[in-house]
């Protein structure tokens, strides 16, 4: 682990000790955010170490290859910058990683000629399909101490947060 996602880890679990170790001083919402960003931080961080260890991959690079899968046409490089909430920038840097292991291919737009259409070559698809089997199965494997009725439930929960969120952002 880097030390940048370590330093990112500890702090959101020391802000969520803190708030645990003083509830009455914050509020119930703080309290549960502080928990739901606790979470995700060490399930990305474990999601990232075993893509690391078993594929030798990043976890963007799996991303943008998810994102990919889902269209197998292909995606321009804006449309994949929206989808995984990243710059341009970044998705080039990848783009051009992944081209060179030859995991994508790139072809100009037709009605652009200025943009290009990037999409998984076989070999990329391979790559992916095992990958995210795997994947899968982690994830199976670190919701595993849920029941059937308390994975619905916390399901349902959260996707009324993040309409709530939603809405939220939509009166700002």
């Amino acid at each position: 682990m880097d030390l940048g996602m370590e330093l990112e880890q500890s702090a959101a679990l020391d802000a969520e000790t803190k708030i645990a170790e003083a509830p009455g001083d914050h509020k119930a919402e703080l309290r549960l955010w502080l928990r739901l960003l606790a979470t995700n931080t060490l399930i990305e961080t474990e999601i990232r170490r075993r893509l690391r260890e078993r594929f030798d991959v990043a976890l963007p690079w799996f991303d943008l290859m998810a994102q990919l899968e889902r269209k197998p046409h292909g995606m321009t490089l804006s449309e994949l910058s929206q989808r995984m909430m990243v710059t341009n920038g970044n998705v080039t840097g990848l783009v051009d990683r992944l081209l060179a292991e030859e995991i994508i291919s790139r072809r100009q737009h037709k009605s652009d000629r200025r943009s290009y259409i990037v999409s998984l070559t076989e070999k990329g698809r391979r790559q992916f399909a095992r990958m995210a089997k795997e994947h899968e199965d982690w994830i199976a494997d670190m919701f595993g101490g849920l029941s059937h009725s308390e994975f619905s439930a916390l399901t349902k929960l959260l996707g009324k947060l993040k309409a709530s969120v939603r809405s939220a952002v939509a009166d700002v």
